[in-house]
């Protein structure tokens, strides 16, 4: 890890961060000891009001980075929003908004909202009556409470924007800044992403003062663990060679990525046709159908679920068997943040990427290149067995 350019590499437990006998209980409760390095490097200047920006892999424990300051900051006493979170997507604002309340569940008198697009606005409404002092939201659903007078930010001291890039590169910049531009009691603003891109840069330029940088780079201690493979095939073996994989690998738990929504609804009725459990979602998709698809993947009453990139980012989902990238995705960011959805929590993950043209040959060479990931390739063996491929030189 990098603090301002120096690289630390000193092993922080929890208890050494000088935390509230009520957020060690919850943390204690999570059965966590030693802090990820985003965390033990971002805690202490969040602690201490610092604006901080942080570079770290998908699935390093980014929340409690900014979490467990944020909650330790919150005064029970007051019925005003102190903390405000914002994420590019709802899933990932529900996920955020999960971890908090487990963080707060020891400290009596904190209240938490999550405010996001596709539910009624009334039900929100009614939930922003309660006087919550942390609100986690998509910029674009904040934006429509603020015009409405329903939730007030101008006491807000601690701002956060989670997976920073993806929400500036998704074109939530002019929401972004304006709600920023009118939280004027801000102390702090934290900024946390798999990416630094231009956009945050510009952000932090304009709004960050002395930010503290800190940068986790994926070496073998936080790296995931994930074994990854290139099949060729013809595009119409897709379907059958996911199926041939599953039971290959045993896999129970998969997700399989797509380009576009017409194709994660095409693929469901292949993979159903061969007997597989599986549905989508994808942004046409209701909110609420799309959580319920979400907690039955969860619970293990289905086996694979097909989802487009909106799904990439944010999934509360740890244990992920295989992912398969059905479409060669279009971004190598899209790759990475697929590909990490195996192989969390320090548990071993497999990746497939299914080529079926020249041009997604070509994609995938330069994600690879550009990624600097290993990705194998691999075919069926005559035993139907996967065995590697020659690599052309």
């Amino acid at each position: 890890m990098e603090i301002n350019g120096e690289i630390v590499n000193d092993i922080v437990r929890y208890d050494q961060l000088g935390l509230s006998a009520e957020v060690m209980r919850a943390i204690d409760k999570k059965g966590y000891v030693q802090a990820t390095p985003v965390q033990a490097g971002a805690i202490p200047y969040f602690m201490e009001w610092k604006d901080v920006i942080a570079k770290a892999p998908t699935g390093t424990g980014k929340t409690f980075a900014f979490g467990i300051p944020m909650v330790e900051h919150i005064d029970p006493a007051v019925d005003e929003v102190q903390a405000l979170v914002l994420a590019p997507t709802r899933e990932l604002a529900i996920q955020i908004q999960e971890e908090l309340r487990d963080l707060c569940a020891f400290k009596e008198g904190v209240r938490t909202v999550c405010l996001y697009g596709g539910q009624p606005i009334d039900k929100q409404i009614t939930q922003l009556k309660k006087r919550p002092q942390i609100v986690v939201a998509t910029p674009g659903r904040l934006m429509d409470h603020m015009k409405r007078r329903t939730v007030r930010v101008d006491k807000v001291l601690t701002v956060v924007l989670d997976e920073a890039d993806r929400m500036l590169d998704m074109g939530f910049v002019r929401d972004v800044t304006r709600i920023l531009d009118q939280i004027k009691s801000r102390k702090n603003l934290g900024m946390f992403s798999a990416t630094i891109s231009r956009e945050v840069m510009d952000i932090s330029w304009v709004y960050q003062r002395d930010p503290v940088e800190i940068t986790v780079r994926a070496d073998e201690q936080n790296k995931p663990d994930i074994a990854q493979y290139r099949l060729d095939v013809d595009r119409n073996e897709k379907a059958d060679t996911v199926a041939r994989l599953l039971e290959l690998g045993g896999y129970d738990h998969a997700i399989a990525f797509c380009n576009t929504k017409n194709m994660t609804d095409r693929l469901v009725g292949l993979l159903r046709m061969r007997g597989i459990t599986c549905e989508a979602i994808h942004g046409d998709i209701q909110q609420r159908v799309r959580e319920k698809t979400l907690n039955k993947f969860r619970q293990g009453l289905m086996r694979v679920l097909v989802a487009t990139d909106v799904a990439a980012r944010g999934l509360d989902i740890d244990d992920v068997d295989v992912v398969f990238n059905y479409d060669v995705p279009d971004e190598n960011e899209y790759y990475i943040h697929r590909v990490g959805r195996t192989g969390r929590a320090k548990r071993h993950g497999v990746a497939y990427t299914l080529v079926a043209t020249i041009t997604e040959g070509i994609r995938l060479d330069d994600i690879r290149k550009n990624t600097g990931n290993d990705i194998k390739r691999v075919c069926f063996g005559a035993d139907g067995q996967l065995v590697p491929v020659e690599e052309k030189k």
